[in-house]
């Protein structure tokens, strides 16, 4: 069944600022373009289709689309000038990028992920959005799909196929710096079924994923051109490798694969992040940043031998609709004490006195190491608590209910 929409956006949405889920750019509602779909209208003319050079300039998509076209940006549809031809194609007025169906009218959630170079982040959102997609959607009640086509065929093609089809890791996030400083975001748009007596309809909400390279991140002059972007992400993900702190090196299970000595500590990483977040106006109230960053520490299989009985990182977390404080919050105290084994008191100080919003979370995508040609092991993929963070993002936006206390 197609989904209508109305003819015009909420009038209180009209003065709105939104931002772009492709290239992350603020603007008001009715700033939004429209793209001609190239059928003949009631004239009997139809457009041509030529390559959009501002598309291909931000993007790097040189197909041949419909002429783009100013309109009331608060209606729904709008007819081409030209053709007179009725379109619903709504394009950013910034990157040119088809803005999703229901952009404008549902939450709009931008997630950066971001860590050091070999953190494992793009294996970790490839199983995140896996688990979403399936057995973590089923407890959540709620689905995951892709916001656009591209989306859809990208995701497929070069993350999940690699890692669950041929069992092979995906390759690394290509450096913006060497990609004429695009990025190119996964757009999701998330449902979960309403919980408890006061939500009476499904929520819906559109999830962009920018994964930054490591090397992004590797000087600040490459984190204040290329992660420009976390400035207006509602949620960060943030993944720290145990592996680059020296302590947890030391107690890291006999043949596990270190990485490189030449890349950046978890150290110089977050403080480089929080050095750009602190440098945005009114992102620090009263003296600290307020958006949510969740402090992802992934390859906990590794020490799964050196965790003490009775750890909360040694059980699967509750398997429930909603978000539990209590389990949260007991492997946040959990990873606190092992950041202290690690040698991370410095990760820990940075927090404590920089983000008022944060919360740690231990999590193995994978379950296992992966072999030395970057296979996965003979175990097959296990993933252990990935799910974890997001949630907890989600529950901070009010998408998903919360219960327990702490």
């Amino acid at each position: 069944m197609r989904m209508s929409l109305p003819n015009k956006l909420p009038s209180a949405l009209s003065s709105k600022k939104l931002i772009c889920p492709y290239c992350y750019e603020q603007f008001p509602i009715r700033d939004i373009l429209f793209r001609c779909n190239t059928r003949t209208g009631r004239t009997g003319q139809r457009c041509v289709a030529k390559t959009d050079g501002i598309l291909e300039e931000r993007t790097g998509n040189g197909r041949e689309l419909g002429p783009v076209f100013t309109a009331d940006g608060r209606q729904t549809t709008a007819s081409c000038p030209d053709c007179t031809s009725e379109t619903r194609y709504r394009v950013c007025p910034v990157c040119h990028s088809q803005l999703p169906t229901q952009f404008g009218l549902v939450d709009n959630l931008l997630i950066a992920m971001v860590g050091s170079k070999e953190s494992g982040k793009t294996v970790y959102m490839t199983v995140l959005l896996h688990e979403v997609m399936n057995r973590v959607g089923a407890r959540l009640d709620a689905s995951l799909m892709a916001g656009d086509e591209h989306t859809l065929s990208r995701f497929r093609r070069n993350y999940e196929d690699n890692l669950y089809e041929d069992h092979r890791l995906p390759p690394g996030t290509v450096s913006a710096s060497t990609n004429d400083n695009r990025v190119d975001p996964l757009v999701f748009r998330l449902s979960v079924s309403a919980q408890g007596p006061l939500r009476r309809a499904p929520v819906h909400t559109l999830l962009s994923f920018f994964d930054a390279a490591g090397e992004d991140l590797t000087s600040q002059d490459s984190v204040d051109l290329n992660t420009r972007y976390l400035a207006n992400a509602d949620g960060i993900l943030l993944l720290l490798d145990p592996l680059q702190m020296p302590g947890a090196r030391r107690e890291a299970a006999p043949g596990t694969h270190m990485p490189s000595a030449q890349y950046d500590t978890s150290v110089g990483v977050l403080t480089r992040i929080t050095d750009m977040l602190l440098s945005q106006p009114g992102a620090a109230k009263k003296g600290r940043i307020d958006v949510p960053v969740a402090v992802v520490f992934p390859k906990m299989d590794v020490f799964r031998h050196r965790l003490r009985r009775g750890s909360p990182l040694t059980v699967e977390p509750p398997a429930g609709e909603k978000f539990d404080v209590a389990d949260s919050l007991d492997v946040h105290t959990e990873m606190t004490s092992l950041l202290r084994d690690w040698d991370g008191v410095q990760i820990d100080q940075l927090m404590r006195n920089t983000y008022r919003r944060y919360r740690y979370f231990g999590v193995s995508a994978l379950g296992a190491n992966p072999t030395q040609n970057a296979e996965v092991a003979a175990t097959g993929i296990q993933p252990y608590r990935v799910a974890d963070p997001f949630i907890w993002l989600l529950s901070e936006f009010g998408a998903v209910g919360r219960e327990g206390s702490g």
